[in-house]
């Protein structure tokens, strides 16, 4: 094992360490690829269930692949200003729209429970209102 394997391990979060992380941040950089391969990386806010990372975006943007959504995907947690505050989560997987064609942000009650935790979680209200323009993926 190399010193910076060693170091990588010493500074690894425990699975609660990232849980508390990944709960108290709210913005997350989210990382796919067009359908010609170019890599395409947005800011977004989320939300978080304990097993699921909820997305929020404007369903026609490009982090949530506007009319051809794209299932692979990379997410980076970081907050920090300064060198030695930096640390963060990277996150990988697949993405799983939930409910209604992706793009078309219509209403879909399996969402409630994300769009509530979402809510809470940026904007201190109880709901976001259904406005046809923005859309949840896990």
């Amino acid at each position: 094992m190399t010193d910076s394997q060693r170091r990588g391990r010493k500074i690894m979060m425990t699975p609660g360490e990232l849980d508390a992380f990944l709960t108290t941040q709210r913005t997350c950089r989210v990382a796919t690829a067009s359908a010609d391969g170019t890599p395409l990386v947005s800011t977004l806010w989320f939300a978080r269930d304990g097993s699921s990372m909820w997305l929020y975006s404007v369903v026609r943007s490009r982090a949530l692949g506007g009319p051809a959504p794209r299932p692979r995907v990379a997410i980076v947690v970081d907050p920090g200003e300064e060198y030695d505050e930096l640390r963060g989560a990277e996150l990988s997987g697949r993405v799983q729209f939930v409910g209604g064609a992706p793009g078309r942000g219509e209403l879909c009650t399996e969402l409630d429970f994300p769009k509530t935790l979402f809510a809470r979680k940026n904007f201190r209200l109880e709901e976001v209102s259904h406005d046809g323009r923005h859309a949840c993926c896990g």
